[in-house]
């Protein structure tokens, strides 16, 4: 079986593996910086091991691919028969992360 983690970042919990690419919510930093997550709610292998809210002492490394923006969402606004129309739009920024390393 292989080793995996459960992480928190950006208010949401990611499951990652060694390898894996994540879109997560944006970071600071430049492209090939490494970014470490501390916040490790689970490890699991052969058997888990889960944190009371974190696992101490562990944490997960990974390198910094890309910086970017998602997709433009269309907000549309609309009130009948009063003549309100609104339209706006939306780019949520990401940063993709390549996981390197699970230290536990």
């Amino acid at each position: 079986m292989e080793k995996y983690a459960v992480i928190l970042t950006g208010g949401k919990q990611y499951r990652v593996s060694v390898g894996d690419e994540i879109f997560i919510e944006k970071l600071e930093g430049n492209e090939n910086d490494v970014v470490t997550f501390d916040k490790v709610l689970a490890i699991g292998d052969a058997e888990a091991v889960f944190g009371a809210p974190y696992v101490e002492g562990a944490t997960v490394s990974g390198k910094i691919e890309k910086q970017g923006k998602g997709k433009k969402i269309r907000i549309i606004k609309h009130k009948a028969k009063k003549g309100y129309r609104k339209r706006q739009g939306h780019r949520q920024p990401y940063t993709k992360v390549v996981i390197e390393a699970i230290n536990a």
